[in-house]
């Protein structure tokens, strides 16, 4: 492609930002590096501090770069997390007592829930309806939020049927090892099949907060729901990943 061939037509923010992105692709900025300020390229592009601004938007948008207040905007350190979508919901994994998340993980990394909530409460009609239950039905509802490198990255709410939990491991905030899988197996009710559901939008003001997501950042919502050898829906798993910090990964054979 000729030098510029790929910004024409493209407004002056968008030419700029290109700009950016190429140098930190080059290496002209690396992790943690302070990128130009609004100042900086309003003098070197010549273009309004609003054009200046939207360009630094855009990577901040894309998980390029973060804004300290303050200081300036950085080139991101973060590494996303690779999400292994077919790996870590095979039986090998919860059931030898892993945890699913584990599996998307390197050995110098960890992931860990620094909030979480257990609560029985009446299903909604949604929830009632993907786990085949009645109006007025009771579900175990297990809310997390998961953070890794000290960033919030994940917000997942599990709801299983209270009357299948009941008194079980579930309805704790430790479930023990394997997690909610392998409690499941245990009642005589593993999971044997998945399926999931994945949609993106920009959060609510809500989730902006808990994830602690830059302005512009969308987040991937991921609706997974979890069926017993007899068809039965046996959890239904909603979350919420800042878009920014991870990749989706689904590898399987032809």
């Amino acid at each position: 492609m000729p030098a510029g061939q790929g910004n024409v037509g493209k407004l002056k923010y968008q030419r700029i930002a290109n700009a950016l992105k190429a140098a930190i692709a080059g290496g002209e900025y690396g992790p943690g590096d302070r990128l130009p300020g609004e100042n900086e390229l309003m003098t070197t592009y010549q273009v309004a501090r609003m054009t200046a601004r939207q360009a630094l938007g855009v990577l901040q948008s894309e998980g390029i770069a973060e804004a300290r207040k303050g200081a300036g905007v950085f080139v991101r350190t973060f590494r996303p997390l690779r999400r292994r979508g077919i790996q870590r919901l095979a039986r090998g994994q919860w059931g030898a007592g892993q945890s699913i998340w584990s599996a998307d993980l390197d050995e110098d990394r960890e992931l860990t829930v620094d909030s979480i909530s257990v609560t029985e409460e009446e299903a909604s009609r949604h929830i009632a309806d993907v786990l085949g239950l009645r109006p007025g039905d009771r579900v175990c509802a297990r809310s997390r939020r998961f953070v890794l490198d000290g960033k919030p990255v994940l917000l997942a709410t599990s709801y299983l049927p209270a009357a299948l939990v009941a008194d079980s491991a579930i309805t704790r905030e430790d479930s023990g090892p394997g997690g909610v899988y392998a409690r499941l197996a245990e009642l005589g009710h593993a999971p044997v099949h998945f399926r999931e559901e994945i949609r993106s939008r920009m959060p609510s003001a809500i989730e902006a907060q808990d994830l602690r997501l830059s302005s512009g950042t969308p987040v991937i919502l991921v609706c997974r729901t979890a069926f017993a050898e007899n068809g039965a829906a046996v959890e239904v798993n909603e979350m919420v990943l800042d878009a920014a910090s991870y990749i989706l990964e689904y590898d399987f054979d032809a």
